[in-house]
């Protein structure tokens, strides 16, 4: 059976379709205009920030590579990024040829501004539409991916503030996976649910902090930094969906509760997990938390070995 050809009728249809999808979806996103979505960016020098952001520092070349951008163009944009203060560029310390940009404050203020602007214009789109729409949005936009670049890289993951419907998703799942995994008892999410209670009571945003990653815009890990007293943090319900397992989620997210700890003005940060928890114990171990002690206790039904952890910030 020969295979359709760019010439044939079908294929035809099928191009047509695709060109008036992109024309429906670039202007619905607002990226047809000389600024996206009312920032003083363009959609490519929005998508280099993000880029940028994402990571602590990258290469000028793997940055070029992501995105499929002439050399010329980006080297433009760069160029006018680091003249407004936005990014700051140093030699590779591997290769002197190589350049490695990291967003300055300045460019973090300007990415958020972006990251603000854009979350804003999408929820205005999906503002009318009920769950299930939403949801049927979302798994046609996966399909879209699947189809057209099957043997992609890893999922993209991001990582945000807690919103609504977030502290219950912290608590079901942190339930439903202990139990699963462990049997350990309804008592456990009972523990989870108190802490999320008393982390939104007594929230204070200078010195506390929660992340909820993101895949195909499913929630699937969390991570929270909370005072333990005026100088020591405490790391507190690191979760990563089984599904979402194997891209680094849980590093990203013990890395940021750290940063946040770090700016916070904390000097050495805590948590409390239990000895049967190998892949955390492994996640704080290369993080540089240490072992402080050790203690048996029987809790959710089980006889366990809760463990005390430490690093200084």
């Amino acid at each position: 059976m020969p295979t359709n050809t760019p010439g044939d009728a079908q294929s035809l249809e099928v191009i047509a379709r695709i060109r008036e999808f992109n024309r429906f979806y670039t202007r619905m996103i607002g990226a047809l205009g000389a600024s996206f979505v009312g920032t003083p960016y363009t959609l490519t020098e929005a998508r280099l920030l993000f880029e940028i952001a994402r990571r602590t520092e990258i290469e000028v070349t793997e940055l070029r590579r992501l995105l499929n951008l002439d050399a010329g163009y980006s080297s433009r944009i760069l160029r006018r990024f680091i003249d407004n203060g936005l990014i700051a560029r140093t030699t590779s310390p591997g290769d002197a040829r190589r350049h490695i940009v990291r967003l300055t404050e300045a460019g973090a203020a300007a990415f958020a501004e972006v990251d603000t602007a854009q979350a804003a214009a999408i929820e205005r789109l999906i503002v009318p539409l009920d769950l299930d729409r939403r949801n049927q949005l979302v798994k046609a936009m996966g399909a879209i991916n699947a189809a057209l670049e099957p043997t992609q890289a890893p999922r993209a993951f991001i990582l945000r503030p807690p919103a609504s419907g977030d502290i219950g998703w912290v608590v079901a799942r942190h339930g439903a996976l202990y139990a699963a995994a462990y049997r350990w008892g309804i008592s456990f999410e009972a523990l989870v649910a108190r802490i999320m209670a008393d982390y939104v009571d007594n929230h204070d945003p200078q010195r506390e902090a929660g992340w909820i990653a993101e895949v195909d815009g499913e929630p699937v890990g969390c991570v929270f930094c909370v005072a333990e007293d005026d100088t020591t943090a405490r790391l507190r319900l690191l979760l990563v969906e089984p599904s979402a397992r194997g891209l680094g989620l849980g590093t990203k997210l013990v890395d940021e509760c750290l940063r946040f700890a770090e700016r916070a003005g904390y000097r050495r940060i805590t948590l409390w997990t239990n000895s049967v928890l190998a892949s955390a114990r492994r996640i704080y171990e290369a993080a540089g938390f240490h072992l402080d002690r050790e203690s048996p206790h029987h809790s959710w039904g089980h006889d366990l070995v809760g463990q005390d952890w430490s690093r200084s910030l």
